[in-house]
């Protein structure tokens, strides 16, 4: 079907029944194919929920900190752009790979 250049509430009667023409075949099964590899890449990346996965992915911890390093953590992550999360993560990359050097 081709799209319909008006929105459907503006179209009168007979564009309507033009670009709806399809809907009316009672069974229309027979036009149904078996999707590409690529279609079902792309509909397997569409049915993903969350977020996505950067590097390995990510786990949830429950970490207490000081409610007064907390905040100026915050602040910083406000300045930089960045959530808390990855603020967090880049400080500890940051003390992983000093330590391993």
């Amino acid at each position: 079907m081709r799209r319909p250049t008006k929105k459907f509430w503006q179209m009168n009667r007979g564009e309507l029944a033009s670009a709806t023409r399809e809907f009316d075949r009672e069974f229309i099964a027979d036009k149904a194919r078996l999707m590409t590899s690529a279609e079902r890449a792309d509909e397997r990346r569409a049915r993903r929920r969350g977020r996505p996965k950067i590097g390995k992915g990510a786990k949830k911890i429950h970490i207490p900190l000081e409610r007064d390093l907390l905040k100026v953590a915050d602040k910083i992550a406000t300045r930089m752009g960045v959530g808390r999360s990855e603020l967090i993560a880049r400080a500890l990359a940051r003390v992983i790979a000093r330590k391993a050097s």
